[in-house]
């Protein structure tokens, strides 16, 4: 991946890569948005424990399937979580693949449809 090899320069790169996407930094953290407004990843460099993740919105029912699937990999947000958003650790092994589908998937979530076209998400 270009910009850097560490979970937060591959999530970067990811999240950028989405049309009309930008990221600041929101409660400490980056954070990507659509249009400027609309939250669809934050990134949790040991937010409130010891771990690195990022919190995604998610479409309904994948935060439940996945946590059920695989509570090592993925978890319940605080704050976000009542809304079906989902957390994904980074460090645990990671199957970037799957994290490009994931992110994919919360940006269609958020951003108009315009936007989400031929994205597959």
């Amino acid at each position: 991946m270009a910009g850097g090899s560490g979970p937060l320069d591959r999530v970067r790169a990811l999240c950028l890569a989405l049309p009309e996407t930008t990221e600041r930094l929101s409660h400490g953290e980056p954070t990507w948005f659509v249009r400027g407004r609309r939250t669809f990843v934050m990134y949790a460099e040991r937010h409130h424990d010891d771990r690195v993740a990022f919190w995604c919105a998610a479409p309904p029912g994948a935060q439940e399937a996945l946590v059920a699937e695989a509570p090592g990999r993925f978890f319940v947000p605080p704050y976000v979580g009542h809304r079906g958003w989902l957390g994904v650790w980074l460090d645990v092994p990671v199957d970037w693949a799957e994290i490009t589908e994931i992110i994919t998937d919360a940006y269609c979530v958020v951003a108009p449809k315009r936007l989400t076209a031929g994205l597959g998400g």
